[in-house]
């Protein structure tokens, strides 16, 4: 009966989380700082530093498959508390920027506009999907639930390493597009 209410209390949390952040990303995504009278200079350095926050949490998550596969639990765990970090830090510095800047436009024509908003718009919707199967599959290990945790992980892994690389190549596509 406790689990079950620990269960319980794990979902609507869950929930709660996968809902809001989305949200007041969405919200934060189209406040400008200066529309409100705050005189603060565009975060214009932070793509390139997200970016790379997102290729190095690619880089942790396989490390962290393969530490659970060389049977390195303790590794592994470090590796995804550490990949969940990253993850925050660049969603932190995401909203700052655009808190700060004017959005870029993409100003490539022709095929290359439309393999660039296919990446987009897949990375943005898995980047809303991604957040309730990280915080599943993280709170079933929490629990020492493995055998349930490994079940999701299967799903969450390929997931979490796609949307870090497509942020990656977002970023590389646009990056030429920067006003600087």
């Amino acid at each position: 009966m406790k689990e079950n209410n620990l269960d319980q209390k794990f979902s609507k949390f869950i929930v709660v989380v996968s809902i809001l952040i989305p949200v007041v990303v969405a919200i934060l995504f189209n406040v400008k700082l200066k529309d409100l009278g705050v005189d603060v200079e565009p975060l214009s350095f932070l793509p390139p530093i997200y970016a790379t926050t997102n290729g190095i949490t690619a880089i942790v998550l396989i490390a962290a498959v393969i530490a659970i596969k060389k049977g390195n639990r303790k590794l592994h765990e470090r590796l995804m508390t550490a990949a969940i970090a990253l993850s925050v830090a660049f969603l932190v510095m995401y909203v700052a920027y655009h808190m700060t800047s004017d959005s870029t436009k993409f100003g490539g024509e022709g095929a290359i506009r439309t393999v660039y908003f296919l990446i987009l718009i897949t990375h943005i919707f898995l980047s809303i999907v991604i957040i309730p199967l990280v915080l599943i599959t993280y709170v079933r290990a929490l629990a020492s639930k493995f055998d349930k945790h490994k079940k999701i992980a299967k799903i969450t892994f390929p997931i979490w390493l796609y949307v870090a690389v497509t942020g990656v190549i977002v970023y590389l596509m646009i990056s030429p597009y920067y006003v600087h």
